[in-house]
């Protein structure tokens, strides 16, 4: 196809006019946008298949008017040790989350059950985050645990470092866009939850070349067993297969956890 009569810039510039799309990292507007370029003459018709595309990567798991600041000044107002009200805010922030929010019924029980055999956990890398670094006091880790999270939303990052800092936490936040860059830190383990199936429809092969450059010694990989609306649709069958397929040829020791809505794999070296 000929070049288009618009520029990259034109439908970058587009999209982050929008509030809601702004609020990503620019990489991975440009990535979504340049390959969106590619297949349409006309800006609207472009414009509207690339917010479709990062809707379908993040927005349908935020909240668009989650008011960070609000929140941040919240924890702030929670004496430092008085675990129980952090625990209560966090909770009340996670409903905030889809993802998170999905798991708050069993949360506790998650963490504690799928890292049982490595706990305490001494260092984490959260790959697209979310929320779920404010479950840190339901984890099984020790009281000097490094935690180091990413994802593509850029305020919420913010948040999170800042909440991080505000924890006296060994913990960290940053921007990451995984398709353009998978993080390269050495944890004990890396937590990849209900991630692969989002990004696997941008690059089929994302999942492969994730296990193949992370340096973890364990990876802790989820995957949804129902929609957000709640139903199956045969999810759990088809994510297994995807697993199997996926860890067929890699000499992994795997142990799998079945929950509610989530099905869970720690893989060890």
């Amino acid at each position: 196809m000929p070049d288009p009569a618009y520029s990259l810039d034109e439908l970058t510039n587009a999209v982050q006019n929008n509030k809601k799309y702004a609020r990503l990292s620019p990489t991975l507007i440009n990535r979504i946008a340049s390959e969106e370029r590619s297949k349409h003459k006309d800006l609207k018709t472009a414009l509207k298949s690339t917010r479709t595309r990062l809707h379908r990567l993040t927005g349908a798991f935020l909240q668009d008017n989650t008011d960070y600041a609000q929140w941040l000044n919240k924890f702030k107002a929670i004496p430092i040790n008085d675990t129980e009200s952090h625990k209560t805010a966090a909770l009340q922030m996670m409903r905030a989350h889809a993802s998170t929010r999905e798991r708050l019924p069993f949360l506790e029980n998650f963490f504690n059950t799928t890292l049982s055999s490595i706990a305490p956990v001494h260092s984490v890398l959260d790959l697209a985050c979310g929320l779920n670094p404010l479950a840190i006091d339901f984890m099984p880790l020790s009281a000097s645990v490094s935690y180091q999270a990413c994802d593509v939303i850029e305020p919420m990052i913010d948040f999170l470092q800042n909440w991080f800092t505000l924890q006296n936490s060994n913990g960290s936040a940053f921007v990451c866009d995984l398709l353009s860059e998978i993080p390269q830190q050495q944890t004990q383990v890396t937590f990849v939850l209900k991630t692969l199936p989002i990004l696997d429809q941008v690059d089929s092969a994302f999942s492969s070349r994730l296990l193949d450059q992370i340096l973890s010694e364990h990876i802790l990989i989820s995957y949804p067993s129902k929609s957000l609306g709640g139903r199956s649709k045969g999810m759990e069958q088809t994510y297994t297969s995807h697993f199997d397929q996926l860890t067929n040829s890699r000499m992994f020791r795997i142990q799998r956890f079945d929950f509610p809505n989530e099905i869970a794999f720690l893989l060890s070296r």
